[in-house]
């Protein structure tokens, strides 16, 4: 078990970490509970904030190999941005990310009932491609921070998905749980197996 001083905005915290392999992983995702209710958020997550969805360097080129098949998923304005600009932007501290719309929504997203949804994951439903979705999107709301030696595995609080809070807890699902499938995609079902038995050990003493 190890501890790290965890900061959002002006605020410090102490997290509890767990090691598995070289990643540190929050305990938040075993004491959190969260399921997404897009009926209450409408998929903000998506739309606000100050900057794109980060992306790792290997995605990029999957969305450039992809862009044309993505596109006739994309609204007439994401595929203007990305025309101009290509499939990533740049955001305050040099991190490669999704581009946005009049730096708002993801240039990717697309709006059914006043929902976003994601045109690459849309285009991957429609079996036009086999990459279903930036990682961060998928872990979300975890974030992933890169560390000296290892990977930090964090829960990001955000007032958007507060509802997710409350219909996590209804339903009973540990953060951990909710995200098994792309926390398996990121990591490997062995690095998932180590968790869940950490976990679960845990739990019971």
């Amino acid at each position: 078990m190890a501890t790290k001083i965890v900061a959002f905005g002006q605020l410090l915290y102490f997290c509890r970490m767990k090691i598995i392999d070289n990643t540190l992983v929050s305990e938040d995702l075993k004491e959190i509970f969260f399921s997404c209710d897009l009926s209450q958020c409408r998929g903000d997550c998506c739309v606000e904030g100050d900057a794109g969805a980060p992306l790792e360097e290997e995605e990029i080129s999957i969305l450039e190999d992809y862009i044309d098949e993505i596109k006739p998923f994309m609204t007439e304005l994401g595929r203007k941005v990305v025309e101009k600009n290509g499939v990533f932007d740049y955001d305050v501290d040099a991190e490669m990310v999704t581009p946005l719309v009049n730096d708002r929504e993801c240039a990717f997203v697309v709006f059914e009932n006043g929902i976003a949804w994601c045109a690459i994951e849309k285009a991957w439903l429609a079996g036009k491609i086999d990459f279903q979705k930036p990682i961060s999107c998928h872990l979300y709301p975890v974030r992933l921070a890169k560390l000296k030696n290892h990977t930090a595995v964090n829960y990001d609080r955000w007032s958007i998905c507060k509802m997710a809070l409350v219909k996590g807890k209804q339903e009973n699902i540990p953060l951990y749980l909710y995200l098994k499938v792309p926390l398996i995609r990121k990591f490997g079902a062995q690095w998932y197996r180590k968790l869940e038995k950490a976990f679960e050990e845990e739990t019971k003493r």
